[in-house]
């Protein structure tokens, strides 16, 4: 189909002479022409059909003239922007000239009609109305590929935004793999140097023993060397197995009084309190959400540690009290409400250089030579992991001798339940 066979022009006039005549004179463009014989007539096409290009009207007819026609036309929206050229025999009266502009004309043809000035005032309007279709095509394309644009530019944002959450994930995992290679290798410093220094200890007594180098009397002694060594080695294996399996002795988050967890702690402790002469002193603490059998083993390694690193010529003392906070704190990864307890358990042991504070929390690392005092380094760690199972944490200040202060952090409420893996 050619491009003019889609140009439409409404030709209104009471007569059909002039219809026809009009019709003649545009028949050599191939325009597709449709009549009407009265306004009413031109309304009623109009009402099913409003693709045209251009109307042609007749000011002078009966019942409704072209001014009274056009403006009942414009008063349509999908009808205001089709262009009307009067056709009328009063040339050039300036009350119908206005009247007519005022309705929205566009322009004016004279009777009688010059065909060669309809045809090229028809021909400047058709090919406005081809420019401006032009024009709606050319937007509309735009306005498409721009939509595309935007949805590649969001596709591609979103893109940007699972590439960055990969990216921190890869951080986190690497950072995550990275402590756990860390264990892994203090675990081969444990099972290559300190579980075979006891075991050296015992093959060389025992070989002592065999060859009867030793006196009589020397052999007790020896023998009380190998039981030491064998019960240094059993704790070093036990508390292994301890770190890489504690965590499935965990449980569901719930409500606990930490007072009740602390008094079952010393119940464990009972001998040792009293070996020791220590004066353990409770405050009023919390019932918030924990696990309790992994709390319990918190309270249990920190008041353990305040007994063991005790100093020589003073009985051990520990103060154990709450603090409610409200403040933000960067080290608590989950405050739903922003409500959270600090925990204190203060002591006047041995204490330890500030320097270090980071280092008590690493599985394995000891400040202090087990010659000196007994112990793997394992139950800081422990509590460390529990209290992250716990979307809490551990930290410490101390000087030496003059005791040292842990401090838990623990939300309130927690958010959801904690991962209970301790070693992935």
């Amino acid at each position: 189909m050619q491009e003019q066979d889609l140009i439409k022009i409404l030709v209104v006039d009471d007569r059909l002479d002039n219809l026809l005549s009009i019709e003649s004179i545009l028949e050599r463009e191939s325009y597709t022409i449709v009549k009407a014989n009265s306004g009413r007539a031109a309304l009623k096409i109009l009402l099913k059909e409003f693709d045209f290009s251009l109307i042609l009207m007749d000011v002078q007819m009966p019942d409704m003239n072209g001014f009274e026609t056009a403006a009942l036309i414009y008063q349509r929206d999908k009808l205001k922007d089709i262009p009307i050229i009067f056709i009328t025999a009063h040339s050039h009266e300036e009350e119908a000239i206005f009247k007519g502009y005022k309705v929205g004309a566009v322009d004016f043809i004279y009777k009688p009609i010059n065909p060669e000035l309809l045809r090229v005032k028809v021909g400047l309007f058709v090919e406005l109305y081809r420019k401006t279709q032009s024009l709606i095509a050319q937007e509309q394309k735009l306005l498409t590929a721009n939509a595309s644009l935007q949805r590649e530019i969001e596709e591609r944002e979103a893109s940007e935004l699972k590439v960055r959450e990969l990216n921190r994930q890869l951080i986190q995992n690497n950072i995550h793999l990275k402590a756990v290679n860390e264990e892994l290798d203090r675990f081969a410093y444990i099972a290559s140097h300190d579980l075979q220094e006891p075991l050296r200890k015992i093959r060389v007594f025992s070989d002592i023993i065999l060859q009867k180098k030793s006196a009589v009397g020397d052999v007790d002694k020896y023998v009380e060397k190998i039981t030491n060594a064998t019960i240094r080695m059993q704790q070093l294996v036990s508390d292994l197995l301890r770190f890489s399996r504690h965590s499935i002795q965990g449980g569901d988050f719930t409500v606990c009084d930490l007072n009740e967890l602390v008094k079952d702690a010393l119940t464990e402790l009972e001998i040792k309190v009293q070996q020791y002469n220590a004066s353990i002193r409770i405050e009023k603490l919390p019932s918030i959400q924990v696990i309790p059998t992994l709390m319990r083993q918190v309270f249990y390694n920190l008041i353990s540690n305040a007994l063991k690193f005790r100093r020589k010529e003073i009985a051990p003392e520990v103060r154990i009290y709450a603090e409610s906070v409200t403040s933000p704190d960067p080290q608590i990864k989950e405050r739903p409400d922003g409500n959270y307890y600090k925990i204190f358990v203060v002591d006047n042991g041995i204490g330890f250089e500030s320097q270090y504070v980071n280092d008590i929390f690493v599985v394995f690392k000891r400040l202090h030579s087990y010659h000196e005092i007994e112990g793997t380094g394992i139950g800081l760690s422990i509590c460390k992991k529990i209290m992250e199972q716990h979307n809490g944490f551990i930290t410490a200040t101390s000087k030496i001798d003059n005791g040292s202060t842990f401090i838990i952090g623990l939300p309130e409420k927690q958010a959801k339940p904690a991962n209970l893996t301790l070693m992935e």
